[in-house]
């Protein structure tokens, strides 16, 4: 009995680590899954006509810009489809003066290895969203689509 009471405590102490760490990770794991699952509906859930898609996607075209290695320049055409058409009367009234500075400004701080592949341009549409969102006054940016983009050295 006494040469088996190490194996026994080692035992039940990994059994009660694993346990531990299901019950601590679960939720979590289980909560991103959810957010993302229903965030992903919520977006898909409305299927637009083509005349309701133009009628709320409003286009930025030929921003050229540096990114942060200045030996880069991009040049980049967006497509927003916005939540209803007086958004996107509202978004088109500021795009040159106010979305315009923040997708340049952002482009600035991003390196070319950041834009490479569909990743890169979902997490700069994903960025863009946030930031272009907190200044409409009305409505929302639901999609960002990247229409042109051409990345080239100096």
């Amino acid at each position: 009995m006494k040469k088996m009471l190490p194996w026994l405590i080692t035992m039940l102490l990994a059994i009660t680590l694993i346990v531990v760490a299901v019950v601590l990770l679960t939720p979590q794991m289980l909560g991103k899954n959810n957010n993302s699952n229903t965030a992903a509906q919520a977006i898909e859930g409305k299927k637009l006509s083509a005349d309701e898609l133009v009628n709320v996607t409003s286009e930025i075209t030929d921003i050229k810009t540096n990114l942060a290695d200045q030996d880069y320049i991009v040049l980049m055409s967006f497509a927003f489809q916005l939540n209803d058409k007086k958004s996107k009367e509202e978004f088109d009234k500021i795009k040159e003066f106010k979305i315009k500075p923040i997708i340049i400004k952002t482009l600035a701080d991003t390196k070319p290895d950041e834009l490479k592949g569909s990743n890169g341009k979902d997490n700069l549409s994903a960025k863009l969203i946030n930031l272009i969102n907190k200044t409409l006054t009305e409505g929302r940016l639901n999609q960002i689509e990247i229409t042109n983009f051409v990345l080239t050295p100096l």
